[in-house]
């Protein structure tokens, strides 16, 4: 009976359609990904075109760095901030409700004048702490950044001349992967530059960017404002704000020289719940915001949601279509497009797959030397990455129909070291 059954199903219009889709789009995105990445390479870092702003055009900048639970990390983190070579900036530091020695330990760096630290006692979230201290800031420009971030000394003198142009809401910067001890972590260095550093390359050709870095993002003052700040429902408040900007018509950039170096997770439990978390924030932001395919104003949005539609269908394709192989082989049925032995469409698909990986590498290696070593893990980048993120997306489909509560979301950050 199983066996019919499996055969009727591998034999249907549905089931030869997913195949198609399955190894279609990998081989599509990659060349467009690759192709348009390697344009925005030519145009904007090109030897020469590196943005050297005097100080006089260089506007106040105030980074706010909302923290939960970060004794570990923040006072390395914080005096890296205090470094940056820029003539006026203040860090302001959110502590969000923290249990832990957070603000001990922020106590340890002694006395700054650009340095201020603002207590709330109960955690009301990410969201919740940056819009409290949004109006505490003096700075025309707010750079945003994680309590495990450590920027570059050039980091806002890199983002800031972008803020000359008025449209300009947002600028989204490099994060860099800091702890590459781990198999997991290098595979994450490799992602960070071959497919978030990528596509946020190609995003920019198409005019229109999925999300700036929750890590690293400096926006213009009066426009966070103009959109009303950031929303404490959205468990991906980054993705929200950077459809929130553009719906009113702000351009967001990515500048790949706002390097700066971030603690990723170093176990799959750790991964898997901040991954099913991104996925949750995705479907939630296309469900708020499915109204941009209906109207010819949010023309320019089209590309970045049917991208984002199109990969969470591939996602359910490849969960599907694996569960589907798995129990034929497991009933002794040779399964209809699947081959144990590499073929054709196999090959292409990660042939093109490392070659992405590679050039993605490969662009980014003038902002992170070290990225060049860890070159050799993308080929497990297919083999464990796809299916583990396909899966928090599937997982994750509900929340496509489903509005966000008004309830804030609160973190509940617990590192145990610096490379948690």
């Amino acid at each position: 009976m199983l066996t019919e059954f499996l055969s009727v199903l591998q034999h249907s219009i549905v089931y030869q359609a997913a195949l198609i889709y399955f190894a279609a789009y990998p081989i599509a995105t990659s060349i467009l990904w690759i192709t348009t990445a390697l344009m925005f390479r030519v145009r904007w870092e090109r030897p020469g075109r590196e943005v050297d702003a005097q100080p006089g055009l260089l506007p106040a900048a105030s980074v706010l760095v909302p923290a939960h639970n970060e004794e570990a990390v923040i006072a390395r983190s914080v005096r890296a901030m205090l470094a940056m070579d820029y003539p006026d900036f203040e860090v302001i530091v959110v502590d969000d409700g923290s249990t832990d020695g957070t603000v001990a330990a922020l106590a340890e760096l002694g006395e700054d004048a650009k340095l201020r630290v603002v207590r709330k006692l109960a955690n009301e979230g990410k969201a919740m702490a940056l819009n409290d201290a949004l109006p505490l800031a003096r700075g025309e420009i707010v750079l945003i950044l994680d309590a495990d971030a450590e920027p570059e000394p050039d980091l806002l003198r890199q983002m800031a001349p972008h803020f000359a142009s008025a449209r300009v809401a947002a600028v989204t910067g490099n994060p860099r992967v800091r702890n590459t001890s781990t198999f997991l972590a290098r595979l994450q260095s490799i992602e960070f530059s071959s497919i978030v550093s990528l596509l946020r390359r190609s995003q920019r050709i198409w005019g229109r960017i999925v999300t700036v870095s929750g890590v690293v993002a400096a926006f213009r003052r009066s426009a966070l404002l103009d959109v009303g700040g950031f929303s404490p429902e959205m468990p991906t408040e980054d993705i929200e704000l950077t459809w929130k900007l553009q719906k009113r018509f702000y351009d967001v950039r990515y500048e790949p020289r706002a390097v700066c170096w971030m603690t990723v997770p170093a176990s799959y439990r750790g991964l898997w719940k901040q991954r099913l978390r991104w996925a949750r924030g995705l479907m939630q932001v296309l469900h708020k915001h499915r109204d941009v395919m209906a109207h010819w104003k949010y023309r320019r949005m089209w590309p970045v949601y049917v991208e984002s539609s199109l990969s969470t269908l591939w996602a359910l394709c490849f969960v599907v279509l694996t569960t589907i192989w798995t129990v034929s082989w497991a009933a002794g049925l040779p399964p209809v497009g699947a081959s144990p032995i590499p073929n054709l469409w196999g090959m292409t698909i990660g042939t093109l797959c490392l070659a992405q990986l590679s050039i993605g590498t490969l662009i980014d290696r003038r902002y992170d030397r070290s990225i060049l070593a860890m070159l050799p893990y993308a080929v497990w980048y297919p083999i464990v990455y796809w299916m583990f993120l396909s899966l928090g997306t599937v997982l994750s489909l509900h929340w496509l129909f489903r509005r966000p509560t008004r309830t804030p979301v609160r973190w509940n950050t617990q590192r145990t070291g610096s490379a948690a």
